[in-house]
């Protein structure tokens, strides 16, 4: 569809961008493109709507995804009911580096460092840590959302000993790479990782005080005033879901929070050892992260009902009330998943990556296969989508020009983190949303300056590794 494969995910950006008004944005830019890949016929485009949302749970990754999205909710309003929250909260404020500002946030990125398994783990362990801390504190919302963002894919792509490893290399070996090389390829890529790289190294500035843009007047809103989200603002999460009270007259045990997050990171590993039959890094991401959710709300349930904080049935309906607070999260990636269905059905990505030409200056080839996969990855709101798009590309593109492979598959890692650390379409933008309990579109507008600045010092860091590599 040339050109107009860019229309239906700039409309829905765009507007919510300006509207705030996410979930009508996404049906809006789902509805046009639709009607762009049925060449016009409006009737015909209506009845594509249906059928692209319907199709979202005929992928068997997407629907692991939601569910285990619903059952977050289940497990947030099991950690609150049983004063694991509150414990957590009444241990932190005994700790010294736990009682500044700059304490909770250095916390909150150490989490994001070490939780590298999986990346919607990360967003949703240095969320529910954070969020008690960052409240009392007067840190806003928004800032606790770019952590939880900022540590989860660029943490996940810097360290691939995890699904996003396993992943790259199947394209590189796709490419006609042997194993060894495709390994060898992967680890020297990183040290051009410059996108994941300049995000990681930035974290302690941000938390010294490097605030601009509406981050800033977020910060100053907080500090001021003490509301963590602004007027107005709609969080992902339902209030219910956050606000369990426990039960009174029974102690607040840190230890029924702790002891739950603590089963969800370790089955990770477990998940991904177990599906990739022996080989962890062969594993399925979305598999080990349902499985993860499941067993430590089935932890958090039980040390509940041991503890006669609430009984089994009590327990149970504590979990569907929170998954259906969890449910704007599960519309909004049902949204986001059909519209990157839609743009792939419609072309984009090869669209956009045949403007590459090895007939380009070469020492531009790796900036512009960045910018290439940057645009890729915010329309598509992936970044798998885009490294499944570029690589094909970008290996033979380095082959024929000469271009050191790792330099030029840096390029695409990179770009393709770019769109997925800060795309409203993205589900790890979404989930950071939902682990903050913040307002969507306030984080994306408030991450956005930050992404951008860490995109154009990529690019040039590119232009000049082109320079001197070439």
């Amino acid at each position: 569809m040339g050109w107009w494969s860019l229309l239906p995910p700039l409309v829905a950006i765009g507007l919510a961008l300006l509207t705030r008004e996410v979930f009508l944005s996404l049906l809006l830019g789902i509805l046009i493109g639709a009607i762009v890949l049925h060449r016009g016929d409006v009737l015909s485009g209506l009845r594509e709507l249906f059928d692209q949302l319907v199709a979202v749970f005929a992928d068997a990754g997407n629907t692991r995804i939601l569910i285990f999205c619903l059952l977050v909710g289940g497990l947030m309003s099991l950690l609150q009911a049983s004063g694991g929250v509150d414990g957590f909260i009444a241990r932190a404020s005994r700790w010294r580096w736990a009682r500044s500002r700059i304490g909770a946030q250095w916390l909150v990125y150490v989490l994001g460092l070490v939780i590298f398994v999986e990346s919607s783990i990360t967003c949703l362990v240095t969320g529910a840590v954070g969020r008690p801390l960052f409240d009392r504190l007067r840190l806003s919302r928004e800032k606790l959302a770019y952590f939880c963002d900022a540590t989860s894919a660029p943490v996940c792509m810097q360290i691939p000993l995890n699904g996003w490893g396993a992943y790259v290399l199947g394209l590189l070996m796709a490419q006609g790479l042997s194993e060894a090389l495709a390994v060898r390829t992967l680890l020297e890529s990183l040290l051009y990782n410059f996108y994941s790289l300049i995000v990681i190294a930035s974290l302690p500035a941000v938390i010294y005080g490097l605030d601009f843009g509406p981050m800033r007047r977020a910060e100053e809103r907080a500090r001021n005033t003490g509301k963590v989200l602004r007027d107005g603002a709609k969080p992902l999460v339902a209030e219910e879901v956050v606000f369990h009270a426990p039960p009174p007259d029974r102690p607040h045990r840190a230890r029924n929070m702790l002891i739950p997050l603590g089963v969800m990171i370790a089955m990770i590993p477990f998940g991904l050892w177990v599906t990739g039959n022996g080989n962890p890094m062969q594993g399925s991401g979305s598999t080990a992260v349902l499985w993860a959710v499941s067993a430590a709300t089935a932890v958090a349930l039980m040390l509940g009902v041991a503890q006669r904080l609430f009984s089994l049935s009590e327990g149970v309906q504590l979990v569907l009330k929170g998954s259906s607070g969890l449910l704007p999260v599960t519309i909004l990636l049902v949204f986001a998943f059909a519209l990157g269905h839609l743009c792939r059905e419609l072309g984009l990505g090869p669209y956009v990556a045949s403007l590459l030409s090895p007939d380009w200056p070469l020492f531009w080839i790796p900036a512009l296969v960045f910018v290439t996969g940057c645009v890729i990855s915010f329309t598509l709101g992936s970044s798998w989508g885009a490294f499944a798009i570029l690589m094909p590309v970008a290996v033979p593109l380095a082959q024929a020009t000469g271009l050191p492979l790792p330099l030029v598959v840096a390029a695409v890692l990179s770009g393709g983190v770019f769109g997925d650390h800060t795309s409203p379409l993205s589900d790890t933008t979404i989930i950071s949303s939902m682990a903050a309990v913040c307002d969507h579109m306030d984080h994306v507008r408030t991450q956005l300056p930050y992404g951008l600045g860490a995109a154009a010092l990529a690019s040039g860091a590119f232009v000049v590794a082109g320079w001197l590599l070439s």
